[in-house]
């Protein structure tokens, strides 16, 4: 017989299979007297109730069914007789899938009561289980699903970028090192160095931590491409923002100018937050209580002015106020806030904004998303297009409420001349680069392009604070258990 799933069952569809007999399958959340049972499929954030009658079963078999325990129920679906749910399954047959013994589930994220996140991130093999984490990785899923659906109903190409790569996009330096030669006995040249040349790519490499470059070549022939894959960063940094793996998206499109690339990535942002609002209501509705628990549980001055879902649509329903980096200096100077010494970070001319300047220009100066525009050249990479004053790049970041910084942007430079110098600036080999240079020979264009974290974006769309809840299996320095 057919499985049907309970999202299905709890839906519109289930109205046509009441007084039909139907079989789910599922793990239990409950059993309450020896008579109903709550069980979920994960399909969704809700369970269905099954009715038992006790006598019609035998004894060792009911007393198998336990929390976390997995069954296949069999019976017909009618009208709830009780309140909390509009149809329930009264059963016919039980199959029990797979046992789960009450004294290794007191142990685990599957007992039933409320655990801490960090316990549930010492079980990550478990914490899909709960409801809070698979509303969070169902919304991860209809995030991915958004942000596909945006670009391809635009015109874009998908573009697979390589993991392994020659190159550094950003310049960092923190990359993973990717090597089949023997550690304990390397190869080495005469002057002592690893001969890499004897690698099993001929050349040191490493993993990637940007698709950028690579798409920007796509973007010269097919016009505008993204990509959407997995970048590594070996910063050993142990914060709630930061992990060792993680997923980007970056989009690049020929002929865009900065302007063009900030109506794209407002439209972009907007489409991603109507998308889980429109279709994410029941897991969106949890968590956003759930943001609401936790926020009042925290010192006045360090809570979020606005719910979840007021978040999403302050993005939605706001124009993004669009600045210089020179006018937020200068709007960050002249504030009360400022005056009075409440930043704890310095604000001057010529060095990186924090979280807090971020918060402060969207919360409270001007209550709307910001773009920021025309950074210092010092403080941005080599790839952004220099302007005419000579001190300043086509540079862009996009500013959230709670957040700060959630997109990081620019113009590329197309000038060949131009590309070369900022490469002896920044010390980086242009021959190692030669591909990329090679580009801008033959019939360079403008363009422009930004990227965007994925998981910070589920960050912002799922209330959850710490990026570590945003992944199924972080990679943190010292971790990698699962």
């Amino acid at each position: 017989m057919k499985r049907w799933r309970i999202k299905e069952i709890l839906g519109q569809e289930g109205q046509s299979l009441i007084n039909t007999e139907i079989t789910v399958k599922g793990w239990v959340r409950a059993f309450r007297s020896n008579r109903f049972i709550q069980v979920n499929d994960g399909s969704c954030m809700g369970t269905i109730q099954a009715v038992v009658d006790f006598e019609k079963f035998d004894e060792a078999l009911l007393k198998r069914i336990t929390t976390a325990s997995s069954v296949a129920l069999t019976g017909n679906l009618v009208e709830s007789q009780g309140s909390g749910q509009a149809v329930e399954l009264q059963v016919n047959t039980i199959e029990i899938l797979g046992d789960a013994h009450p004294d290794d589930v007191q142990k685990t994220v599957m007992q039933p009561k409320r655990h801490s996140l960090d316990f549930l991130r010492e079980q990550a093999h478990l914490r899909f289980r709960t409801n809070t984490f698979g509303a969070v990785f169902r919304i991860r899923h209809s995030v991915a699903y958004a942000i596909h659906k945006f670009f391809n109903d635009r015109g874009f190409f998908y573009l697979h970028t390589p993991i392994i790569t020659g190159s550094d996009a950003e310049g960092a330096g923190e990359m993973f090192h990717v090597s089949t030669l023997d550690p304990k006995n390397p190869p080495l040249n005469e002057d002592g160095s690893i001969n890499y040349k004897e690698d099993f790519f001929g050349k040191s490499v490493n993993l990637t931590v940007s698709g950028q470059l690579e798409a920007e070549l796509a973007a010269l022939a097919l016009g505008q491409v993204y990509t959407f894959g997995p970048t590594f960063r070996a910063e050993n940094s142990n914060t709630s923002r930061h992990l060792a793996e993680f997923w980007m998206i970056e989009p690049e499109v020929a002929f865009n100018d900065l302007k063009d690339n900030m109506d794209l990535t407002e439209d972009f942002l907007k489409y991603i937050c109507s998308y889980i609002v429109d279709n994410c209501e029941e897991d969106l509705k949890f968590l956003d209580d759930r943001d609401k628990q936790e926020q009042a549980q925290k010192p006045q001055n360090e809570r979020n002015e606005l719910s979840l879902i007021e978040r999403l649509q302050f993005v939605i329903n706001n124009p993004f106020k669009r600045l210089t980096y020179t006018e937020a200096i200068d709007v960050l100077m002249n504030s009360n806030h400022y005056k009075k010494k409440k930043f704890k970070y310095p604000v001057e001319w010529g060095i990186d904004l924090q979280s807090e300047h971020e918060r402060y220009l969207v919360e409270k100066e001007f209550n709307c998303p910001v773009i920021l525009t025309d950074y210092p050249a010092k403080i941005k990479a080599f790839y952004m297009r220099l302007n005419e004053d000579g001190k300043t790049v086509a540079a862009m970041d996009v500013l959230f409420p709670g957040i700060g910084e959630i997109v990081g942007g620019s113009q590329r430079e197309e000038r060949y001349d131009q590309l070369l110098k900022k490469c002896e600036e920044f010390n980086i080999p242009a021959e190692e680069l030669w591909w990329y240079m090679d580009t801008r020979k033959f019939g360079t264009v403008p363009h422009a392009g930004f990227g965007l974290g994925f998981e910070r974006m589920v960050m912002f769309v799922t209330g959850m604070s710490n990026i570590r809840d945003v992944i199924p299996f972080p990679r943190t320095p010292q971790n990698a258990e699962f």
